[in-house]
């Protein structure tokens, strides 16, 4: 199944784009998706943690993801 995938901050100079539509399995959980994630992308093994959003809506790790979902890779924030 396909979904629609954003990259925020860091994350889009990492994978060198802000938007791909990823391939996965049907079924996949976030956690999944992140595995799957690091193995086409290993420069994003670079970040200690990221905050993933379904749809406009912060996800947990055991969410299953569903054809056509947005899913969007939030690095974290510092200000000063």
């Amino acid at each position: 199944m396909k979904i629609q995938t954003l990259f925020f901050g860091i994350t889009s100079d990492l994978v060198e784009t802000n938007d791909l539509e990823i391939t996965i399995p049907e079924n996949s959980s976030i956690n999944d998706f992140k595995v799957l994630l690091k193995k086409k992308y290993p420069k994003l093994e670079n970040i200690n943690s990221y905050a993933i959003a379904v749809n406009e809506t912060y996800a947990e790790g055991n969410l299953i993801l569903k054809e056509g979902d947005v899913v969007a890779i939030i690095p974290p924030v510092s200000g000063g």
